[in-house]
Parts: C-alpha cells; structure tokens; sequence
C-alpha cells in the first residue's frame, strides 16, 4: 500500500452542508477502491494567490491516505467531473528520510566521531619533531 496526501479546492459559494457532502462522497471514493483515509484536514475558506476563473477564495481541503494505486486515479477522475472542485493534486509521500533528516544524522555522527577522537588518550608517547631542539 502506497502513501498519498490530495489537497483539493472547493468553490467558495457552496453552503456548509454542500461542502460537507462534497467532502464525505470523494472520502468514500478512498474506502470503494479499498482505501484507508488516515486523516482529513480542513482548513476552512483561504484568499488565493491568484483568481481561478470568477473565484478569489475557497475551502482547502486535504485528505492523507494510504492504497492501492487505483485510488488517486479514481479521486482524480471524480473531481475532474466536479465543477465545484476548483484545482486539485496528489503527491505520493515517500517512506524514505528526507534530505534534512539525512544531513542531520550525517552531522550528528561526525560530532560523535569527534567526540570520541577528543575522548581517546593519543595512542603512543609524544616525540619531538626532527631538527631544532628547544632544550
């Protein structure tokens, strides 16, 4: 089972029933084509950056879920049928650390290699270098 997140935007003139709605039936989509939602996020009416056709703002609602491959291909195709679903995108999310992850534990095991070379006695006695002698 893949991860994926699909962010979607909802045309703002729909009443709050009508976004609900909307919202439960694209979450049944996930569950149809054997789909686990695992988290909804609705973060309510937003300005946008720029107009889409006649529309300034509108709802932005994201859904994380993990399935099949089928899944964000069906979510797609229904939203593209939607004419209140302004824009929509799904990013499959990627088990694997990310960049930052990995310099930080790059970073972190060269602290400790350092530590640990600070740490440790010099292995033999010190010698004098060859040439002048301070003495």
């Amino acid at each position: 089972m893949n991860l994926y997140e699909t962010g979607f935007l909802i045309a703002p003139g729909l009443s709050d029933e009508e976004t609900d709605n909307l919202i439960r039936q694209m979450a049944e989509v996930i569950s149809q084509k054997n789909g686990k939602l695992v988290k909804t996020e609705r973060w309510g009416k937003r300005k946008l950056a720029y107009r889409l056709g006649k529309h300034g703002e509108a709802n932005y609602v994201f859904f994380h879920y993990e399935g099949p491959a089928e899944v964000p291909l069906e979510l797609a195709r229904r939203m593209r049928q939607t004419e209140t679903v302004l824009r929509y995108l799904t990013l499959k999310k990627d088990d694997s650390p990310n960049v930052r992850s990995k310099r930080k534990a790059r970073h972190q095991a060269k602290r400790e290699e350092a530590r640990t070379a600070e740490a440790a006695p010099s292995a033999g006695p010190e010698t004098k270098p060859a040439g002048e002698s301070h003495e």
